[in-house]
């Protein structure tokens, strides 16, 4: 769909939050590694807004902070009267002839195809500007304000719980809040908002009445699914929304092909991109970018952050793969951890309690337990004995340990950079190797073996 005029976002994010009882502004907490203003942003940039104004108060330079990286208008309330007030804090920057769009920065999961569906109707099928309001039907609407409506069915008004009669309580028909008008009409009506209510607050709901009585056509739209509408509270709120969130995530991947073994166990706190037939087990937390060849497969309880995964590759219960580029047809785990700036090649074995740091891993090559691998660069079909550390650090600067083709390299063993291990060279088990070893031979350290006479073992005290 293409706004036939300049849309106008105003994003409500001044609120304190007293109830999530944190001293974290209430629209920076997070839903999928993200804050909920920003998945309210992400929206309004969806819909190609020529502008996007945020109304901000308590904690407002952690939320300019928070927002740097996006094109802004910030608008500051520095008292709280209502959301009345707020929005007409943002209405001087906005043209008179812009479609006003109004969001929340507390009710993060509102999709772009429920507001367009909104600014659809902001104009009517006879092409005169109207008041849209995205509405609800909940079958428990305390707190909300009700949505009135006379006999044929037209929006007369919305009153809050607090002023309600006995019987618009029981209209279930609620008000989300979010609207979209012309600039010149939501200045008009703003100017004249009054306190005289229970709360002494500038209602925005008021403007329904004021465009009733105006002749402005009043239309509505609503939302998919309810959980687009629930703003955050509280902390059980917003574990809510995260779960909601994510189920959403994950029935949309299933949809795409990808293979959830339980889509309630599993988080997505950034951008997948699968292939086909990838398969993934509970409890996976995915975040930043990730890329998933055709029949990957993710194993339990595993944690993936900006990590490209080539096709085949099993990836087992319990591994840690952060800032890598891993190939096809690898094995990885279980309990294995790639550190930042790691390459491993196709076709190679990474195994459990293994650690790989800053490393290059050409083809075939295998360190299958119990080691640790830093700042090196591996050639291929290299064998690496359980319990082999590259030792990287000498205190104070890191080295590099080069390993050539075909190497193979015994348990227990220690290869203190800066070292090179020259191609078809064997490191015999147990060694402390501190100087280059020789291409196709055997290179060990081993004193001579010893029993001693007279040696007592301690006795516990």
């Amino acid at each position: 769909m293409t706004v036939e005029v300049p849309l106008s976002v105003v994003v409500l994010a001044a609120g304190q939050g007293t109830r999530m009882k944190s001293d974290l502004p209430k629209v920076l907490h997070c839903i999928a590694g993200q804050p909920l203003v920003e998945h309210v942003i992400k929206d309004a940039l969806a819909l190609k807004a020529s502008d996007i104004h945020v109304v901000y108060g308590h904690g407002g330079e952690q939320v300019q902070n928070a927002l740097s990286a996006y094109d802004l208008i910030w608008a500051q309330q520095t008292e709280r009267l209502g959301t009345g007030h707020a929005v007409e804090q943002a209405l001087p920057a906005i043209p008179d002839d812009h479609l006003i769009l109004l969001l929340y920065g507390d009710v993060p999961l509102i999709t772009v195809a429920t507001l367009k569906r909104l600014i659809t109707v902001s104009v009517t099928e006879a092409g005169n500007d109207a008041l849209a309001l995205l509405t609800a039907k909940l079958s428990d609407p305390t707190g909300y304000g009700r949505i009135v409506r006379d006999n044929d069915g037209n929006i007369q008004a919305i009153v809050e719980q607090k002023d309600a009669t006995e019987s618009q309580l029981t209209i279930t028909e609620i008000n989300t809040g979010m609207l979209a008008v012309k600039g010149k009409l939501l200045k008009k009506w703003i100017n004249k908002l009054d306190n005289n209510n229970a709360q002494g607050e500038f209602y925005l709901t008021d403007i329904v009445g004021m465009a009733a009585k105006d002749g402005v056509p009043i239309t509505s739209a609503n939302p998919t699914e309810i959980s687009e509408i629930e703003g955050v509270n509280n902390k059980r709120q917003l574990a809510g929304l995260e779960r909601a969130f994510q189920l959403r995530q994950a029935h949309q991947l299933m949809e795409s092909g990808l293979t959830l073994l339980d889509p309630a166990r599993f988080d997505l706190r950034g951008e997948l991109i699968i292939g086909r037939d990838v398969s993934i087990d509970i409890n996976a937390v995915l975040e930043g970018q990730i890329v998933l060849g055709d029949g990957v497969t993710i194993g339990p309880n595993a944690v993936l952050k900006n990590v490209s995964i080539g096709s085949g590759t099993q990836v087992h219960a319990n591994c840690v793969l952060e800032d890598s580029v891993v190939g096809s047809d690898c094995d990885i785990g279980p309990y294995a951890r790639l550190r930042p700036q790691t390459t491993l090649a196709d076709k190679v074995k990474v195994g459990n309690f293994v650690e790989i740091k800053k490393s290059t891993i050409a083809e075939a090559s295998k360190v299958n337990h119990l080691s640790y691998v830093g700042d090196t660069t591996m050639g291929s079909n290299v064998n690496i004995g359980a319990g082999t550390i590259t030792c990287n650090y000498d205190g104070a600067n890191k080295h590099q340990t080069v390993i050539g083709n075909n190497v193979f390299v015994g348990s227990g063993t220690q290869l203190v950079a800066p070292i090179t291990i020259a191609d078809g060279a064997t490191i015999g088990a147990g060694s402390t190797i501190t100087k280059d070893a020789v291409a196709n031979k055997l290179t060990l350290t081993r004193p001579k073996q010893l029993s001693v006479d007279n040696w007592q073992r301690p006795i516990k005290k």
